[in-house]
């Protein structure tokens, strides 16, 4: 049996880019050296007016006008704002809501009191108010602990008008 051994040898042919064989990296519209800016504006712009591609996709010189575009400035509004509450249970002790008043609605002692006192004279209290998402951050966090702590402490929230 006989071998026969074949040699390919591979060839890379490099050609410059054309208009029909453009580097996909470089759009064709795009010049080769930009035109020089006055201070003020280019030339041929109005002042209110975006400039026009130089050259369409064939590589042709681009002679379509361009349209003036208005931007309007986003209408923003505030979030809604979303109070927590916490009820009042027989049998959560005064204290531990005083603490979870200042620990992570961050009231003074005599702030925290008074809304604790609110709690158990009105059977309800506001803690807080914060957008939905904080606020439902808080009082899962103050559910969870009380519950760690073995107490039925309950705190919700509700949107505020």
């Amino acid at each position: 049996m006989m071998f026969q051994t074949l040699n390919f040898s591979r060839q890379l042919v490099v050609s410059q880019p054309t208009t029909t064989n453009m580097d996909w990296h470089l759009p064709a519209w795009l010049p080769t050296q930009l035109p020089k800016k006055s201070p003020k504006q280019l030339p041929s712009q109005s002042p209110n007016s975006l400039p026009a591609r130089l050259t369409d996709i064939e590589g042709e010189p681009n002679t379509d006008p361009v349209e003036d575009v208005l931007l309007a400035d986003p209408e923003l509004k505030k979030p809604q704002m979303y109070a927590v509450v916490m009820y009042n249970d027989d049998y959560t002790p005064m204290e531990f809501v005083v603490d979870v008043l200042q620990n992570h609605f961050k009231h003074t002692l005599d702030s925290a009191i008074s809304i604790m006192l609110a709690i158990h004279q009105q059977g309800k209290g506001i803690a807080g108010i914060y957008p939905k998402d904080i606020a439902e951050t808080k009082a899962q966090t103050v559910n969870r602990e009380a519950r760690q702590a073995g107490y039925p402490l309950l705190s919700q929230i509700e949107p505020q008008g």
